[in-house]
């Protein structure tokens, strides 16, 4: 999966529990945790089983605002759990299957009688809701005897957003669920009905071009869309371009954004803003000097620098901010405001009050310290050209983001722009500002202790209280997906096991003191597959690591394609699964970027670098014997396979790591996979990772440039040459269109 640097914060330091809170939890304690969706076992990594002790227990129930320090404590939470349950009559949303009745629990006065239901529909016409009524439980509340009703929706239900009504009777008022309807299973779009394609998977900040502002944009995403799509690629997957702090430094990650409901602006292209025609010459010419500088720390090889490019963007956008727009211009970024709404407003004065108080909220001043707060109309207000400049920012993204996806599916590609999205958030960002009623601010997402991170890890992302987001109608999620699948063909969902659990650390406590907490896995999934069938979009989750077979198996139900890495396809004895048995459902790769590129695995590189940071389990002899023989078992799997010729993979044959490269991508290419991944630091023949998951300031995470195999920096302008490139997709069409042999694409 993608993990953010592991930054330090409050939720990764503090005393751990004392040895008695070591203790396995109490019956009532393990119960109070059931009923709040936090597990009390799990299994980990080696596939044992781990009970989570009392003392982590009850602080990750602590940072969902519920007291368990004391049994008298426990019981009262228990109570309280229970009345909440009888005092609601409707689930706050329910989700449903199209095409498959769906049961649902109405909570009324036990009058024996059954309750009157109906959906109201999207279009304002109504059905009546009546098929097989029957008790269920019954409980008390406040004196008065509940029954609690389970009633099936029918199969009928159109896709949407509807509202189902109940008129409860015996005293308690009507009551109302918003009611959504998704595809019963996803799958792929119409367009790729009996085809399987490939794409290019890119980190974007660092495809860089001759028109860069020092970090690769939009534009050059488009360039880049093109050139994939004359290799035979159907998608471009990069990585989540999700809004940042307007501030320096800017955060590195694009796996811990200050937003993902909006996206960020040093992917910009300034001249590609119509405006930017009408700068005065002399501003051009000083705008084009800067640019030319940026340029230069690129061909000279330099780290990617975010805060440079930044600076540098944001002082020439103000200007053209500032310039009249036609009156085209001027009512579209009217209509763009009019459709965003007050969370555009919420965020760009997030921003204006960034730039004046820095990028973490936690140390403004108490009278901002959340979008309600009093003295926030007023900093508004002050600040108002600041905010017109971020909400106008957005704009300009979501313009130039569309105008990428159109250039690409103008060349040909099936899918376009695949965009990912993040796990979380950044705790002090525009987010976590905004949404500190469904964002726990008491913990933060990572993950359990597993052989290569004996200590777990800890993300610092903010996780949404489930309960929290499902009162909100789960608006902040729904958002989230708009943006996300606005001028993009799909979506890649980082760590998609989200959807079903995270694994919280609660602040104060280091990584491995902490628990899963479950989220409504059937709603999320279904408000995702409905968002994604709207947009004729594509949807893969990233469902690598300790991540059960029901798990796998739901979302190859609800038709929502897998990850597979060649790496970690196994099968039980630790030997490499044959490619006709790989799933069909998913997106295959060879690599990721949180794995060395292809050509550093196979020249053993990685090791070194790990060794220089201290991060091998064991002595660098056992490590490189390691690898020496997965690479052996590799070499013979694929000779076998007749992917690769003996003599061109040999050790020490001239071109042996071009060839072993490219019979790995024959072998992914020859699985079932509806999609495979090539990416292009595979296609370049780079030999630098882009991130060391664990690492924060000891390697430079998300700031690799682009670079050929002899270190030198590739250029955008110079893909078109690399005959590498064209060899190695030439090479993965081939295998893609050769005869196969494999499971259904359900497996």
């Amino acid at each position: 999966m993608s993990v953010p640097p592991a930054a330090p914060s409050s939720t990764s330091l503090g005393p751990s529990p004392e040895p008695e809170d070591r203790e396995p939890a109490s019956a009532p304690l393990a119960a109070l945790a059931a009923d709040l969706g936090v597990q009390v076992a799990y299994t980990d990594a080696s596939n044992r089983a781990v009970t989570v002790a009392t003392g982590p227990l009850v602080a990750v129930l602590g940072a969902l605002g519920v007291d368990a320090g004391s049994p008298e404590s426990v019981a009262a939470a228990r109570d309280d759990a229970a009345r909440a349950t009888w005092a609601r009559v409707l689930a706050p949303v329910v989700a449903a299957r199209a095409g498959v009745p769906t049961p649902v629990l109405v909570r009324v006065p036990d009058t024996g009688v059954a309750p009157t239901v109906w959906v109201e529909l999207a279009d304002g016409t109504r059905t009546s809701v009546s098929e097989d009524p029957r008790v269920v439980d019954t409980g008390q509340l406040d004196g008065q005897r509940l029954a609690a009703w389970q009633l099936v929706l029918p199969d009928s239900l159109p896709t949407g957003w509807h509202h189902l009504h109940v008129a409860a009777g015996g005293g308690r008022p009507a009551a109302r669920a918003d009611l959504v309807v998704g595809p019963a299973r996803l799958g792929l779009p119409p367009a790729l009905a009996g085809r399987r394609v490939w794409g290019v998977m890119a980190q974007l900040y660092q495809v860089r071009s001759a028109g860069s502002w020092g970090v690769g944009d939009l534009a050059d995403l488009a360039d880049l869309a093109r050139w994939s799509a004359g290799l035979g690629a159907d998608f471009v997957l990069v990585n989540p371009l999700h809004a940042a702090a307007p501030v320096v430094p800017q955060e590195p990650s694009p796996y811990l954004p200050a937003s993902r409901e909006f996206l960020h602006p040093l992917y910009l292209r300034v001249e590609h803003v119509a405006e930017y025609a009408d700068l005065a010459p002399a501003a051009r010419a000083e705008a084009e000097a800067a640019r030319a500088a940026l340029a230069a720390q690129v061909a000279a090889g330099a780290l990617v620098d975010r805060d440079a490019a930044w600076a540098t963007k944001s002082a020439v956008l103000e200007r053209v901010a500032a310039l009249p727009r036609s009156a085209e211009r001027q009512g579209a970024y009217d209509a763009f405001l009019a459709e965003q709404g007050r969370p555009l407003v919420t965020y760009a004065t997030w921003c204006a009050l960034a730039e004046r108080h820095g990028a973490d909220f936690h140390a403004w001043p108490e009278d901002v310290g959340s979008p309600d707060a009093p003295g926030v109309g007023a900093a508004a207000a002050a600040l108002a050209d600041r905010v017109a400049f971020h909400a106008w920012l957005q704009w300009c993204c979501a313009e130039q983001l569309a105008g990428a996806q159109a250039a690409a599916t103008a060349a040909g590609m099936a899918i376009g722009v695949l965009a990912d999205l993040a796990v979380g958030v950044h705790p002090g960002g525009a987010d976590a500002w905004a949404q500190q009623g469904t964002l726990a601010a008491a913990a933060s997402l990572g993950s359990p202790p597993d052989p290569f991170n004996l200590a777990g890890q800890d993300w610092s992302a903010r996780p949404w209280d489930p309960r929290a987001l499902a009162e909100a109608g789960y608006a902040p999620f729904r958002r989230m997906l708009a943006t996300v699948l606005r001028g993009t063909g799909g979506v890649r969902v980082d760590h998609i096991l989200g959807l079903f659990r995270l694994w919280w650390v609660p602040a104060g406590h280091p990584a491995a003191d902490g628990a899963y907490v479950a989220s409504d896995h059937e709603a999320l999934t279904t408000i995702l597959a409905l968002a994604a069938q709207e947009a004729g979009a594509v949807v893969v989750g990233e469902d690598l690591g300790t991540v059960g077979p029901d798990v796998r198996g739901y979302l190859t139900e609800r038709g929502v394609a897998g990850t597979s890495v060649l790496w970690f396809e196994r099968d039980t004895d630790g030997a490499p699964v044959p490619a006709p048995d790989w799933r069909a459902l998913c997106l295959a790769t060879v690599t990721t970027h949180d794995l060395p590129p292809t050509a550093a695995y196979v020249v053993g590189g990685h090791l070194a670098v790990r060794a220089q940071l201290g991060m091998l389990g064991s002595s660098l002899e056992q490590e490189t014997a390691a690898w020496a023989g997965d690479l052996a078992v590799w070499r013979d799997r694929l000779v076998a396979d007749g992917l690769a010729d003996p003599a061109a993979v040999a050790d020490g044959a001239p071109g042996a790591v071009d060839a072993m490269v490219t019979a790995l991508h024959r072998f992914v290419a020859s699985t079932p996979a509806r999609l495979v991944g090539v990416a292009l630091v595979d296609l370049v023949g780079d030999r630098v990772a882009q991130n060391m998951p664990g690492t924060y300031t000891e390697y430079p995470n998300w700031r690799v440039p682009l670079t050929g195999p002899d270190g030198a920096v590739v250029w955008l302008e110079d893909l078109p040459g690399l005959v590498r490139a064209s060899r190695l997709a030439e090479a993965v069409r081939a295998a893609m269109a050769g005869p196969r042999t494999g499971p259904s694409e359900v497996r």
